[in-house]
């Protein structure tokens, strides 16, 4: 097959550690094949203005976090818009030490519905948005060699000559699972989406959580209001530099904890080729 013309890199990452692993891939790949990259970073609401747009000979790594065991619901139509145009790619999604679930192969069904062959894919942890915890500063060194691994068979896996299939993974086909459910300390399920940050009195009005929230949710009149939709992303609480919010719901402390308390050991990255 042809060799591709520039080398891909789109993600959504709240907390950057889609866009470390997704930036690392692209930038290895770009190396390998010896072509440019170029990035587009839709994690913010102005990036998601224009749908993403591909043209035939681009290589794409499309990367966004697992929610729930899924792609993020709020980025279903975002991405459902995208138009591949006969591009080839790869599928990266980062989970929080749990499990990804689905999402892989509902990312992989997405980018197929889109025009985009998916040749390869990835399954990545990344410290968990609930937690300092869990899964605490990966992707490190040790994941982003495996990533580098990873470009490595898909550089090797093009070489060699055939027609391409879109790739296998693990997962449920459509219309695959339903979202993984928290509960609460007596074993009942609770409204998430309702949820909402909390700002102490260490906040000194920086408007940087407004800035960052994925969802333009944070008034920058006031940090302390939001104004839309909390995904729970963890981007305000994370990015803070005065650590002035937090989630202070009991259903949801006594999630992050349980979480924290199950999932201790170091889960491996997965890849396809």
């Amino acid at each position: 097959m042809k060799a591709p013309g520039r080398i891909v890199g789109a993600f959504f990452s709240p907390t950057g550690t889609t866009a470390r692993v997704v930036s690392r891939l692209t930038e290895r790949l770009g190396q390998l094949f010896a072509l440019p990259v170029v990035t587009l970073d839709f994690t913010l609401p102005e990036g998601r203005l224009v749908p993403l747009q591909f043209e035939e000979g681009d290589f794409v790594v499309l990367g966004v976090p697992v929610y729930a065991g899924r792609v993020p619901n709020v980025l279903l139509k975002y991405l459902g818009q995208l138009s591949g145009k006969g591009a080839v790619g790869v599928p990266v999604v980062l989970f929080g030490n749990r499990a990804y679930d689905d999402a892989l192969i509902e990312l992989r069904d997405i980018m197929s519905r889109g025009g985009i062959l998916p040749v390869a894919a990835g399954a990545f942890v990344g410290e968990h948005a609930f937690s300092r915890v869990l899964a605490q500063g990966r992707p490190d060194a040790g994941d982003l060699e495996k990533v580098d691994a990873f470009a490595g068979e898909i550089v090797e896996s093009w070489k060699q000559d055939g027609e391409r299939f879109a790739i296998e993974v693990p997962g449920t086909p459509y219309p695959y699972r339903g979202y993984y459910v928290p509960r609460n300390a007596r074993g009942e399920t609770f409204d998430f989406r309702k949820i909402l940050p909390v700002t102490d009195e260490r906040c000194d009005d920086c408007k940087l959580c407004s800035e960052v929230c994925p969802m333009g949710s944070i008034s920058r009149e006031n940090p302390r209001v939001i104004t839309g939709i909390c995904i729970k992303c963890g981007a305000c609480i994370k990015r803070c530099p005065r650590g002035a919010k937090s989630f202070d719901h009991d259903g949801y402390r006594h999630h992050a904890l349980e979480l924290e308390t199950m999932y201790t050991r170091r889960h491996p990255n997965e890849w396809f080729v």
